[in-house]
Protein backbone atom coordinates (compact mmCIF):
# COMPACT_ATOMS: atom_id res chain seq x y z
CA UNK A 1 0.00 0.00 0.00
CA UNK A 2 1.41 3.41 -0.97
CA UNK A 3 1.94 6.16 1.60
CA UNK A 4 -0.97 8.05 0.10
CA UNK A 5 -3.22 5.00 0.29
CA UNK A 6 -2.14 4.45 3.89
CA UNK A 7 -3.17 7.99 4.75
CA UNK A 8 -6.59 7.63 3.14
CA UNK A 9 -7.13 4.26 4.84
CA UNK A 10 -6.18 5.70 8.23
CA UNK A 11 -8.52 8.63 7.78
CA UNK A 12 -11.32 6.18 7.04
CA UNK A 13 -10.41 4.17 10.12
CA UNK A 14 -9.81 7.07 12.46
CA UNK A 15 -12.62 9.39 11.52
CA UNK A 16 -15.09 6.98 9.86
CA UNK A 17 -15.51 9.51 7.08
CA UNK A 18 -15.00 7.16 4.16
CA UNK A 19 -12.75 7.80 1.19
CA UNK A 20 -11.77 11.37 0.52
CA UNK A 21 -13.86 13.31 -1.99
CA UNK A 22 -12.88 16.36 -4.02
CA UNK A 23 -13.00 19.59 -2.05
CA UNK A 24 -16.46 21.11 -2.32
CA UNK A 25 -16.06 24.21 -0.14
CA UNK A 26 -13.82 27.25 -0.19
CA UNK A 27 -13.92 27.76 3.57
CA UNK A 28 -12.34 26.11 6.60
CA UNK A 29 -13.90 24.60 9.70
CA UNK A 30 -12.02 25.97 12.70
CA UNK A 31 -11.10 24.10 15.87
CA UNK A 32 -9.53 26.25 18.58
CA UNK A 33 -6.65 24.60 20.43
CA UNK A 34 -5.62 26.10 23.76
CA UNK A 35 -2.13 24.75 24.21
CA UNK A 36 0.41 25.06 27.02
CA UNK A 37 3.64 25.08 25.04
CA UNK A 38 5.21 27.20 27.76
CA UNK A 39 4.72 27.39 31.51
CA UNK A 40 4.69 24.58 34.10
CA UNK A 41 2.61 22.22 31.94
CA UNK A 42 4.72 22.53 28.79
CA UNK A 43 5.91 18.94 29.10
CA UNK A 44 2.29 17.94 28.51
CA UNK A 45 1.24 20.69 26.13
CA UNK A 46 4.05 20.54 23.58
CA UNK A 47 3.65 16.85 22.60
CA UNK A 48 -0.14 16.87 23.05
CA UNK A 49 -0.62 19.80 20.70
CA UNK A 50 1.83 18.30 18.23
CA UNK A 51 -0.34 15.17 18.13
CA UNK A 52 -3.46 17.27 17.63
CA UNK A 53 -1.88 19.23 14.81
CA UNK A 54 -0.56 16.11 13.07
CA UNK A 55 -3.91 14.35 13.12
CA UNK A 56 -5.61 17.38 11.57
CA UNK A 57 -2.87 17.45 8.91
CA UNK A 58 -3.54 13.77 8.23
CA UNK A 59 -7.24 14.43 7.72
CA UNK A 60 -6.53 17.37 5.44
CA UNK A 61 -4.07 15.24 3.46
CA UNK A 62 -7.04 12.99 2.77
CA UNK A 63 -9.00 16.02 1.52
CA UNK A 64 -10.52 17.04 4.82
CA UNK A 65 -13.98 16.17 6.07
CA UNK A 66 -16.16 15.50 3.06
CA UNK A 67 -14.08 18.05 1.14
CA UNK A 68 -14.01 20.65 3.92
CA UNK A 69 -10.58 21.57 5.28
CA UNK A 70 -10.03 21.65 9.06
CA UNK A 71 -7.90 24.39 10.61
CA UNK A 72 -6.49 23.89 14.10
CA UNK A 73 -6.01 27.43 15.42
CA UNK A 74 -3.52 27.03 18.25
CA UNK A 75 -2.81 29.57 21.00
CA UNK A 76 -0.27 29.10 23.80
CA UNK A 77 -2.02 29.86 27.10
CA UNK A 78 1.10 29.35 29.26
CA UNK A 79 -0.76 27.17 31.81
CA UNK A 80 -2.54 30.29 33.10
CA UNK A 81 -6.20 31.25 33.22
CA UNK A 82 -5.98 34.94 32.06
CA UNK A 83 -4.30 34.02 28.73
CA UNK A 84 -6.85 31.21 28.36
CA UNK A 85 -9.73 33.69 28.69
CA UNK A 86 -8.10 36.02 26.15
CA UNK A 87 -7.48 33.08 23.81
CA UNK A 88 -11.12 32.07 24.12
CA UNK A 89 -12.29 35.49 22.94
CA UNK A 90 -9.89 35.41 20.01
CA UNK A 91 -10.93 31.91 18.94
CA UNK A 92 -14.59 32.78 19.29
CA UNK A 93 -13.92 35.72 16.99
CA UNK A 94 -12.41 33.31 14.46
CA UNK A 95 -15.70 31.37 14.48
CA UNK A 96 -14.26 28.23 16.07
CA UNK A 97 -17.02 25.62 16.31
CA UNK A 98 -15.12 23.56 18.90
CA UNK A 99 -12.26 23.93 21.36
CA UNK A 100 -9.62 21.53 22.62
CA UNK A 101 -8.86 22.30 26.26
CA UNK A 102 -6.99 20.70 29.12
CA UNK A 103 -5.85 21.97 32.47
CA UNK A 104 -7.48 24.35 34.89
CA UNK A 105 -8.82 26.77 32.27
CA UNK A 106 -11.78 24.48 31.72
CA UNK A 107 -13.19 25.61 35.07
CA UNK A 108 -13.11 29.26 34.09
CA UNK A 109 -14.43 28.62 30.58
CA UNK A 110 -17.23 26.11 31.26
CA UNK A 111 -19.91 28.79 31.86
CA UNK A 112 -18.87 30.69 28.72
CA UNK A 113 -19.02 27.55 26.59
CA UNK A 114 -22.65 27.01 27.57
CA UNK A 115 -23.48 30.67 27.01
CA UNK A 116 -21.83 30.82 23.58
CA UNK A 117 -22.80 27.24 22.62
CA UNK A 118 -19.28 26.12 21.73
CA UNK A 119 -18.17 22.52 22.22
CA UNK A 120 -14.97 21.71 24.13
CA UNK A 121 -13.10 18.54 24.97
CA UNK A 122 -11.19 18.40 28.25
CA UNK A 123 -8.59 15.66 28.51
CA UNK A 124 -8.34 14.07 31.94
CA UNK A 125 -8.43 17.30 33.99
CA UNK A 126 -11.56 19.26 34.74
CA UNK A 127 -14.89 19.15 36.60
CA UNK A 128 -15.86 15.57 37.38
CA UNK A 129 -19.47 16.41 36.66
CA UNK A 130 -18.54 17.43 33.11
CA UNK A 131 -19.27 13.78 32.36
CA UNK A 132 -22.91 14.71 32.94
CA UNK A 133 -24.18 16.14 29.66
CA UNK A 134 -27.12 17.79 31.37
CA UNK A 135 -24.86 19.66 33.78
CA UNK A 136 -22.27 20.73 31.20
CA UNK A 137 -23.96 20.38 27.81
CA UNK A 138 -20.98 21.70 25.81
CA UNK A 139 -18.11 20.02 27.68
CA UNK A 140 -16.93 16.49 26.86
CA UNK A 141 -14.66 15.31 29.63
CA UNK A 142 -12.66 12.33 28.22
CA UNK A 143 -11.62 10.58 31.48
CA UNK A 144 -13.12 12.56 34.33
CA UNK A 145 -11.52 12.95 37.74
CA UNK A 146 -14.32 10.82 39.21
CA UNK A 147 -13.60 7.94 36.85
CA UNK A 148 -9.87 8.22 37.49
CA UNK A 149 -10.40 8.15 41.26
CA UNK A 150 -12.62 5.08 41.02
CA UNK A 151 -10.16 3.31 38.69
CA UNK A 152 -7.25 4.07 41.03
CA UNK A 153 -9.11 2.65 44.03
CA UNK A 154 -10.23 -0.38 42.03
CA UNK A 155 -6.63 -1.04 41.00
CA UNK A 156 -5.37 -0.56 44.56
CA UNK A 157 -7.88 -3.14 45.74
CA UNK A 158 -6.70 -5.54 43.06
CA UNK A 159 -3.06 -4.89 43.92
CA UNK A 160 -3.49 -5.33 47.70
CA UNK A 161 -6.15 -8.03 47.62
CA UNK A 162 -8.38 -6.06 49.97
CA UNK A 163 -8.67 -2.46 51.11
CA UNK A 164 -10.37 -3.18 54.41
CA UNK A 165 -8.33 -1.65 57.19
CA UNK A 166 -5.69 -0.33 54.79
CA UNK A 167 -4.25 3.19 54.77
CA UNK A 168 -4.55 5.04 51.46
CA UNK A 169 -2.80 8.37 50.89
CA UNK A 170 -4.19 10.81 48.31
CA UNK A 171 -1.72 13.38 46.98
CA UNK A 172 -3.48 16.09 44.95
CA UNK A 173 -2.38 19.40 43.52
CA UNK A 174 -3.41 21.98 46.14
CA UNK A 175 -6.12 23.59 44.03
CA UNK A 176 -9.83 23.10 43.38
CA UNK A 177 -8.90 21.01 40.34
CA UNK A 178 -6.62 18.80 42.38
CA UNK A 179 -9.20 18.36 45.12
CA UNK A 180 -11.90 17.43 42.60
CA UNK A 181 -11.81 13.66 43.32
CA UNK A 182 -11.82 13.84 47.14
CA UNK A 183 -15.59 13.38 47.51
CA UNK A 184 -15.47 10.23 45.36
CA UNK A 185 -12.50 8.88 47.31
CA UNK A 186 -14.24 9.54 50.63
CA UNK A 187 -17.29 7.68 49.40
CA UNK A 188 -15.16 4.73 48.30
CA UNK A 189 -13.25 4.75 51.61
CA UNK A 190 -16.51 4.28 53.45
CA UNK A 191 -17.66 1.61 51.03
CA UNK A 192 -14.40 -0.39 51.07
CA UNK A 193 -13.64 0.43 54.74
CA UNK A 194 -10.17 1.86 54.24
CA UNK A 195 -8.58 4.89 55.89
CA UNK A 196 -8.06 7.86 53.58
CA UNK A 197 -5.75 10.78 54.27
CA UNK A 198 -5.05 13.68 51.90
CA UNK A 199 -1.58 15.20 51.56
CA UNK A 200 -2.08 18.30 49.41
CA UNK A 201 0.96 19.45 47.43
CA UNK A 202 1.54 22.90 45.92
CA UNK A 203 1.81 22.94 42.13
CA UNK A 204 5.54 23.63 42.39
CA UNK A 205 6.10 20.51 44.45
CA UNK A 206 8.35 22.59 46.73
CA UNK A 207 7.45 20.72 49.93
CA UNK A 208 7.37 17.24 48.39
CA UNK A 209 10.25 15.98 50.54
CA UNK A 210 8.35 16.65 53.76
CA UNK A 211 5.15 15.24 52.26
CA UNK A 212 6.88 11.99 51.26
CA UNK A 213 8.23 11.49 54.78
CA UNK A 214 4.80 12.17 56.28
CA UNK A 215 2.90 9.66 54.16
CA UNK A 216 5.59 6.96 54.05
CA UNK A 217 7.02 7.00 57.57
CA UNK A 218 4.44 8.70 59.77
CA UNK A 219 1.15 7.73 58.14
CA UNK A 220 2.67 4.49 56.74
CA UNK A 221 0.41 4.38 53.70
CA UNK A 222 -0.36 1.01 52.17
CA UNK A 223 -1.05 2.64 48.81
CA UNK A 224 -0.60 6.10 47.27
CA UNK A 225 -2.92 7.74 44.73
CA UNK A 226 -1.58 10.98 43.19
CA UNK A 227 -3.36 13.66 41.17
CA UNK A 228 -0.56 16.02 40.13
CA UNK A 229 0.66 17.74 36.99
CA UNK A 230 3.55 19.83 35.69
CA UNK A 231 6.79 19.43 37.63
CA UNK A 232 5.13 17.96 40.72
CA UNK A 233 4.77 14.31 39.55
CA UNK A 234 8.50 13.83 38.95
CA UNK A 235 9.32 15.45 42.30
CA UNK A 236 6.84 13.16 44.04
CA UNK A 237 8.36 10.09 42.38
CA UNK A 238 11.88 11.22 43.35
CA UNK A 239 10.99 11.84 46.98
CA UNK A 240 8.94 8.67 47.42
CA UNK A 241 11.84 6.66 46.02
CA UNK A 242 14.30 8.54 48.24
CA UNK A 243 12.42 7.63 51.43
CA UNK A 244 12.18 4.02 50.30
CA UNK A 245 8.48 3.86 49.54
CA UNK A 246 7.70 0.95 47.15
CA UNK A 247 6.70 2.59 43.87
CA UNK A 248 4.68 -0.44 42.79
CA UNK A 249 2.16 0.73 45.37
CA UNK A 250 1.80 4.14 43.71
CA UNK A 251 -0.62 5.15 40.96
CA UNK A 252 -0.88 8.55 39.28
CA UNK A 253 -3.82 10.08 37.50
CA UNK A 254 -3.19 10.95 33.85
CA UNK A 255 -1.44 14.22 34.76
CA UNK A 256 1.56 12.29 36.08
CA UNK A 257 1.60 9.33 33.70
CA UNK A 258 3.89 10.31 30.85
CA UNK A 259 7.46 9.66 29.74
CA UNK A 260 8.38 13.24 30.64
CA UNK A 261 7.51 12.50 34.27
CA UNK A 262 9.73 9.41 34.24
CA UNK A 263 12.62 11.28 32.60
CA UNK A 264 12.40 14.26 34.95
CA UNK A 265 12.32 11.94 37.97
CA UNK A 266 15.60 10.35 36.92
CA UNK A 267 14.53 7.60 34.55
CA UNK A 268 14.55 3.90 35.27
CA UNK A 269 16.99 4.19 38.18
CA UNK A 270 14.41 6.20 40.13
CA UNK A 271 10.94 5.71 38.65
CA UNK A 272 10.83 1.97 37.94
CA UNK A 273 7.64 0.35 39.20
CA UNK A 274 5.12 3.16 39.57
CA UNK A 275 1.73 2.98 37.84
CA UNK A 276 -0.17 5.50 35.74
CA UNK A 277 -3.70 5.80 34.40
CA UNK A 278 -4.16 6.37 30.67
CA UNK A 279 -7.15 7.25 28.47
CA UNK A 280 -5.10 6.78 25.28
CA UNK A 281 -2.85 3.93 24.26
CA UNK A 282 0.90 4.13 24.73
CA UNK A 283 3.45 3.47 22.00
CA UNK A 284 3.49 3.99 18.23
CA UNK A 285 2.12 0.64 17.02
CA UNK A 286 -1.33 1.92 16.06
CA UNK A 287 -2.61 2.27 12.47
CA UNK A 288 -3.35 5.98 12.74
CA UNK A 289 0.16 6.73 14.07
CA UNK A 290 1.75 4.70 11.30
CA UNK A 291 -0.35 6.71 8.84
CA UNK A 292 0.96 9.97 10.33
CA UNK A 293 4.51 8.67 9.91
CA UNK A 294 3.70 7.73 6.31
CA UNK A 295 2.31 11.22 5.73
CA UNK A 296 5.61 12.77 6.85
CA UNK A 297 7.64 10.42 4.67
CA UNK A 298 5.39 11.13 1.67
CA UNK A 299 6.16 14.83 2.16
CA UNK A 300 9.90 14.12 2.28
CA UNK A 301 10.13 14.87 6.00
CA UNK A 302 11.03 12.88 9.09
CA UNK A 303 8.28 12.24 11.67
CA UNK A 304 8.60 14.60 14.66
CA UNK A 305 10.61 13.53 17.66
CA UNK A 306 7.51 14.38 19.73
CA UNK A 307 6.04 11.06 18.59
CA UNK A 308 8.68 9.28 20.66
CA UNK A 309 7.15 10.89 23.77
CA UNK A 310 4.10 8.90 22.92
CA UNK A 311 1.80 9.30 25.93
CA UNK A 312 0.89 12.97 25.56
CA UNK A 313 1.30 12.96 21.78
CA UNK A 314 -1.20 10.10 21.55
CA UNK A 315 -3.63 11.99 23.77
CA UNK A 316 -3.50 14.89 21.33
CA UNK A 317 -4.27 12.55 18.44
CA UNK A 318 -7.28 11.15 20.35
CA UNK A 319 -8.59 14.63 21.16
CA UNK A 320 -8.27 15.74 17.53
CA UNK A 321 -9.89 12.55 16.25
CA UNK A 322 -12.90 13.04 18.53
CA UNK A 323 -13.31 16.60 17.31
CA UNK A 324 -13.01 15.54 13.67
CA UNK A 325 -15.45 12.66 14.15
CA UNK A 326 -18.00 15.04 15.68
CA UNK A 327 -17.47 17.49 12.82
CA UNK A 328 -17.87 14.64 10.34
CA UNK A 329 -21.20 13.70 11.92
CA UNK A 330 -22.26 17.35 11.79
CA UNK A 331 -21.26 17.74 8.14
CA UNK A 332 -23.23 14.60 7.27
CA UNK A 333 -26.31 16.51 8.39
CA UNK A 334 -25.17 19.79 6.78
CA UNK A 335 -23.12 18.95 3.68
CA UNK A 336 -22.34 22.60 2.93
CA UNK A 337 -20.09 22.57 6.00
CA UNK A 338 -21.60 25.75 7.46
CA UNK A 339 -21.84 24.18 10.87
CA UNK A 340 -22.05 25.82 14.29
CA UNK A 341 -21.35 24.65 17.83
CA UNK A 342 -24.76 23.05 18.25
CA UNK A 343 -24.14 20.92 15.15
CA UNK A 344 -20.82 19.73 16.59
CA UNK A 345 -22.47 19.00 19.94
CA UNK A 346 -25.06 16.83 18.21
CA UNK A 347 -22.28 15.17 16.22
CA UNK A 348 -20.29 14.42 19.38
CA UNK A 349 -23.34 12.88 21.01
CA UNK A 350 -23.70 10.45 18.09
CA UNK A 351 -20.25 8.88 18.55
CA UNK A 352 -20.59 5.13 19.09
CA UNK A 353 -17.96 2.40 19.25
CA UNK A 354 -15.14 4.84 18.51
CA UNK A 355 -11.74 3.20 19.11
CA UNK A 356 -9.35 4.83 16.60
CA UNK A 357 -7.90 1.43 15.84
CA UNK A 358 -7.32 0.61 19.51
CA UNK A 359 -5.70 3.92 20.47
CA UNK A 360 -8.69 4.74 22.67
CA UNK A 361 -11.21 2.55 24.51
CA UNK A 362 -14.61 2.06 22.86
CA UNK A 363 -16.33 5.41 23.35
CA UNK A 364 -20.11 5.66 23.54
CA UNK A 365 -20.99 9.35 23.90
CA UNK A 366 -24.63 10.27 24.50
CA UNK A 367 -26.54 13.42 25.48
CA UNK A 368 -26.30 12.33 29.13
CA UNK A 369 -22.85 10.67 29.14
CA UNK A 370 -20.27 13.15 27.85
CA UNK A 371 -17.40 10.96 29.01
CA UNK A 372 -18.11 8.08 26.67
CA UNK A 373 -17.97 5.38 29.32
CA UNK A 374 -15.00 6.47 31.44
CA UNK A 375 -12.77 3.50 30.59
CA UNK A 376 -9.10 3.67 31.54
CA UNK A 377 -5.99 1.51 31.47
CA UNK A 378 -3.24 1.08 34.04
CA UNK A 379 0.34 1.09 32.76
CA UNK A 380 3.51 0.53 34.78
CA UNK A 381 7.03 1.87 34.35
CA UNK A 382 9.41 -1.00 33.65
CA UNK A 383 12.80 -0.41 32.18
CA UNK A 384 12.12 3.33 31.75
CA UNK A 385 9.07 2.65 29.56
CA UNK A 386 5.37 2.12 30.20
CA UNK A 387 3.97 -1.40 29.81
CA UNK A 388 0.26 -2.31 30.08
CA UNK A 389 -0.98 -3.86 33.31
CA UNK A 390 -4.73 -3.93 32.62
CA UNK A 391 -7.12 -3.81 29.73
CA UNK A 392 -9.59 -0.91 29.44
CA UNK A 393 -11.88 -0.99 32.48
CA UNK A 394 -14.23 0.99 34.69
CA UNK A 395 -14.66 0.76 38.45
CA UNK A 396 -17.54 1.62 40.79
CA UNK A 397 -19.86 3.00 38.07
CA UNK A 398 -22.73 3.58 40.49
CA UNK A 399 -20.54 5.66 42.78
CA UNK A 400 -19.34 7.73 39.82
CA UNK A 401 -22.90 8.24 38.58
CA UNK A 402 -23.99 9.47 41.98
CA UNK A 403 -21.23 12.06 42.15
CA UNK A 404 -21.44 13.39 38.61
CA UNK A 405 -25.16 14.03 39.03
CA UNK A 406 -24.90 15.63 42.50
CA UNK A 407 -25.87 19.28 42.79
CA UNK A 408 -22.84 21.47 43.39
CA UNK A 409 -21.14 24.52 42.05
CA UNK A 410 -18.20 24.28 39.67
CA UNK A 411 -14.88 25.09 41.38
CA UNK A 412 -12.66 27.84 40.16
CA UNK A 413 -8.98 28.56 40.27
Amino acid sequence: MSARASIVAAVALAASLGAATPASADHEIVIGVQCDRSGPDATVGAPLCAGFRDYVALVNAGNGVEGHRIRAAEIDTESRVPPALAAYERLRGEAAVALALYGTQIYALAPRLAEDRIVATAAGWGPADAANGRRHPYVFSVASAASQAAAAVGFAKHRLGTLKGKKVAFVPDDSPAGREPIAVLEDLAERERFQLKTFAAPSTGATMATLAVDLARRYRADFVIAHLAGRAPSLAIQELARVGYPLDKVIFFVGGSAEADVDAAGGRAVADGYHGLEFAGVGQEFPVLRAIQAMYHAQGRQPPTRMASSVCYNRGVVMAALQVQAIGNAVAARPDGRIIGDDVKAGMEKIRGFTLGGLTPPLEITPTDHEGGGRLQVWQVKGARFVPVTDWFTAYPRVIARHVTAERGAPSR
